[in-house]
């Protein structure tokens, strides 16, 4: 039969590794699931405001009240950072008092905006604490204690509304159930100053640090009732400047029992949660729905979105003036400092993306650079504004200015996506669209913030110009429908705004053409438009963004002569001889001295076995192919490494999964003599005595012999198609490259045939490489054509004969493996009905081989359980 490299596959475990992922999904799936849940149940309320009433009452909002509003949210969001100078002062932290700030910022508006239960923050600090070497346990203990204190402050004021103090029963009204979620609440305090005292959290939570004196837990508290509160007055006087008569008790009840029921989302600033609560309550004190969601947008631009916006920029431009001092996380000694509970919600991999933070912030900017843009052309500048630019500009520049804006918008929600990717490309033309948006946003109303807003992020993009070396991106096709479908979304929504908030002001959507235009589309401009932005944009994702993408093109003639060549002088591997079928890549490393051959499958660059080469020169070799392969933004793989290659793959920041191991028999001590090759003995004995004809034909072969094996493969796949990467398969030029065995009958048939691979290294092993047989031949056919070609090859001065793998076989049996091998394991025993995993084993054991173990090299940064359903893709893929 086919060599079993491709069993992952044809066993179908594929669907079991993936389980293994699926938990990860358990920390966005919960919280969204929740966040749907309130919307559910309160989607009425949310069907019966007026949300084109809402934004034009935010747009007619005077720009002085904006202003102090957003100044007041700022000094709101600032007085979260004294938790960090709390923690700086305990904990001996040797950071300056600004950079205390700076750091706090960042982190404290992230976490607000896309963290899960503070693991974004705690991300974000211990990135800047440890490039200001500030030690791991250090950081742990402060940010576990951190993570304990932050709802202390939110417990004083249920505290306040269980005693009246504050009023909450407008909304418990309407959710009784929220009763019990403000006694949970207030009663988080009392608990956390018992716990606080004991060993348990000296152990794991203040890492075995100093203990908390008293005046280090009341400032702790003391932080925490003041970050809350100071939400709380925000929310008030935003509520008092959109709804008169909102009094300070009744706006902080309702933030109070709203900001609870956002904590029981999980999710980033209690989206969903919140809103809905405070809706409910303010509505409740007989305010309009429309006003009610004025206030609520309001808030979370002031308080969460544009704060966030400036956390983004401060964290680009510190990465961007510091951006040598770097850290790995993949360190031993860092991963050794982390918190039980960091490991379990998988803080290496979170630490990843935040060490990309310069240009990750940076891909936001742009997006919501673009946002800006679109919500800029959407929304009427100031009146007065409008009657300067009508004496100054003329009607035809201010309509073009607007009708590029909205173009230009959409193409940077576009390029954020290769912003964030670092492709050199995306850099160039966003670098040109945002000065041009400043000038055509300018020129459209005089909207001098907007401009402002796009120079600056245009000057952080230059500024971190080193950063964007890559040519291209990995970019799915999914993906690609994923951007046009959102690029079309945010058109939808321009269009809803523009419509909505003052038809009689100008802009790109006719009176025709406010609202139904999706439903009922008609040939006018604006679908006109729509249609040309939205090809564009695809057009620039694929021309502008992947220029030159690696593909799957395989090795040419010239390049297998070449491999020939250098085969001459260098030793290949058991795998070499399939490079010969055509359908890898050649990378060429250490100045042609090192052959690694590889195929692309999704982001993945997964090379073939171990390079070939002079080991001296493996490492090396590894590290300049990892630079080549990050040129694409691709993550470098190994497939069916050996045992003695390990130290220099984990030098180079790899992780292993045990694939199975590979039967080697060693032919100077195969003999057929002997108790123990009773049955192979008797096997062969029967075959010669009927006539069977063993015989290995070497290349070139005559076109008769080739059409002969064809039936028999043909036979032998009924239907299936070929495997390939790590497989060789049915094809003309390929098997004249290999030996072939074939075993005949007395009737002068040819029943079975193997194609034999050498692995070049001086003729000392050999393996079977295609082994397929006609589906009526007698029992023991295969181990007569293995006792045959056993034989053939120790006669022929061959060492070793490699029989091929045994999947999964010896995988998890030790306790501490790693849970993905333990579910090997069971596979490997109970999953008979998809493949005999134990009978192939039990099978080769008979020829005694060595079993010699193949394993997956993978970074760090890789989720194993998808790698595993792509390398059963890419073996299963049709060559």
């Amino acid at each position: 039969m086919n060599r079993l490299q491709g069993v992952l596959h044809r066993t179908k475990i594929g669907p079991i590794f993936s389980i293994l992922h699926r938990y990860k999904l358990l920390q966005i799936l919960i919280p969204a699931a929740v966040i749907a849940f309130i919307y559910w149940e309160g989607k009425n309320e949310f069907q019966r405001i007026d949300w084109a009433g809402t934004l034009h009452t935010l747009h007619h909002m005077q720009p002085a009240t904006v202003l102090f509003l957003f100044g007041t949210a700022l000094i709101a969001v600032a007085a979260v950072s004294v938790y960090d100078f709390v923690l700086r002062r305990h904990f001996r932290i040797p950071i300056s008092l600004w950079d205390t700030f700076r750091y706090a910022w960042i982190a404290n508006t992230s976490n607000s905006v896309i963290g899960f239960s503070g693991i974004a923050g705690a991300a974000f600090r211990t990135f800047f604490y440890r490039k200001r070497k500030v030690p791991m346990q250090t950081i742990t203990a402060s940010i576990a204690f951190l993570s304990t204190i932050t709802i202390t402050g939110l417990s004083l004021l249920s505290w306040a509304g269980i005693f009246d103090i504050l009023p909450m029963q407008m909304v418990i009204r309407v959710h009784p159930w929220t009763i019990f979620a403000v006694w949970g609440t207030a009663l988080y305090l009392p608990a956390y100053v018992v716990l606080q005292r004991t060993a348990f959290y000296a152990k794991w939570l203040n890492r075995n640090l100093p203990r908390m004196n008293g005046a280090t837990i009341t400032a702790s508290i003391s932080a925490s009732l003041l970050e809350w509160a100071c939400a709380g007055i925000c929310f008030w006087l935003i509520g008092t400047c959109l709804l008169p008569g909102l009094s300070p008790a009744d706006a902080l009840g309702i933030y109070t029992v709203s900001a609870i029921t956002g904590l029981l989302t999980m999710a980033p600033g209690g989206i969903g949660g919140f809103d809905l609560t405070a809706l409910l309550g303010l509505q409740q004190l007989g305010y309009p729905a429309d006003k009610t969601a004025a206030v609520l947008v309001l808030f979370r631009l002031l308080y969460y979105l544009f704060p966030w916006m400036i956390g983004l920029i401060v964290a680009a431009t510190d990465v961007a003036m510091y951006r040598d001092k770097t850290i790995d996380p993949d360190d031993e000694n860092f991963e050794s400092g982390l918190n039980s509970w960091q490991r379990i919600w998988h803080f290496p991999n979170q630490f990843k993306l935040v060490g990309e933070l310069g240009v990750w912030s940076l891909g936001k900017l742009v997006f919501a650079s673009g946002f800006v843009l679109l919500l800029s052309a959407a929304l009427p500048g100031l009146l007065y504004r409008l009657h300067l630019t009508d004496e100054l500009l003329s009607a035809p520049l201010m309509r073009l200015s607007h009708h590029l804006s909205v173009i230009i918008g959409l193409l940077l929600i576009v390029l954020s996506w290769g912003i964030s990717h670092r492709v050199k490309r995306a850099y160039q033309l966003t670098l040109v669209l945002l000065c041009a948006g400043a000038l055509f946003t300018f020129s459209k109303a005089f909207d001098i913030e907007e401009a402002l807003f796009l120079l600056i992020v245009a000057l952080l993009l230059w500024i971190s110009r080193d950063r964007f070396y890559r040519i291209s991106a990995s970019f799915s096709r999914k993906r690609a429908a994923l951007w046009g479908v959102l690029t079309l979304v945010f058109g939808y929504v321009y269009d809803l705004i523009a419509s909505g908030i003052h038809p009689a002001l100008p802009h790109p959507a006719t009176s025709e053409a406010k609202l139904t235009w999706l439903i009922n589309p008609k040939l006018n401009g604006l679908v006109a438009i729509t249609g040309i932005v939205f090809a564009w944009l695809l057009l620039s994702l694929i021309l502008l963004l992947r220029p030159s993408r690696l593909v799957n093109k395989g090795a040419s003639g010239e390049e297998q002569e070449k491999l020939r060549l250098f085969l001459e002088h260098e030793q290949g591997n058991l795998l070499t001889h399939v490079l010969f079928a055509g359908d890898k890549n050649f990378f060429w490393a250490c100045n042609e001295r090192v052959l690694i051959p590889y195929s692309i499958i999704r982001n993945k660059l997964v090379v073939l076995g171990d390079p070939i080469g002079p080991k001296e020169r493996i490492s090396e070799a590894i590290q300049e192919c990892q630079r080549f392969a990050d040129l694409y933004d691709l993550s470098v793989v190994f497939y069916q490494v050996s045992p003695s290659y390990l130290p220099i793959y984990h030098e180079n920041g790899y992780r292993f999964f045990k694939l199975g191991e590979e039967a080697l028999v060693p032919l100077g001590a195969f003999t057929l003599s002997g108790k123990r090759m009773t049955n192979l003995r008797t096997v062969k004995n029967r075959f010669d005595r009927e006539g069977f004809y063993f015989e290995v034909s070497m290349p070139p072969h005559d076109n008769q012999l080739l059409e002969k094996l064809r039936p028999i493969s043909q036979k032998w796949l009924s239907g299936k198609k070929e495997k390939s990467f790590s497989l060789g398969w049915f094809d003309e030029s390929y098997l004249q490259l290999s030996p072939v065995a074939r075993l005949t009958d007395p009737a002068g048939e040819m029943i079975a045939f193997a194609t034999l691979a050498p692995s070049y290294d001086n003729d000392r092993s050999i393996s079977v490489d295609l082994m397929r047989h006609l589906p009526t031949t007698p029992n023991g056919t295969m181990d007569q054509l293995f006792v045959c070609l056993l034989e053939w090859a120790k006669t022929e001065g061959f060492e070793t004969f490699n029989l091929g793998m045994a999947p999964l076989s010896s995988v998890g049996q030790a306790q501490a493996a790693i849970r993905e091998e333990k579910i090997a394991h069971a596979v490997f025993k109970h999953g008979g009905y998809w493949y005999g995993f134990r009978g192939l084993r039990k099978y080769k054991e008979k020829f005694y081989p060595v079993w010699e173990p193949r394993y997956l090299a993978y970074p760090r940064s890789v989720s194993l359980p998808i790698l595993l359903l792509e390398l059963v893709r890419l073996i299963a893929r049709r060559p």
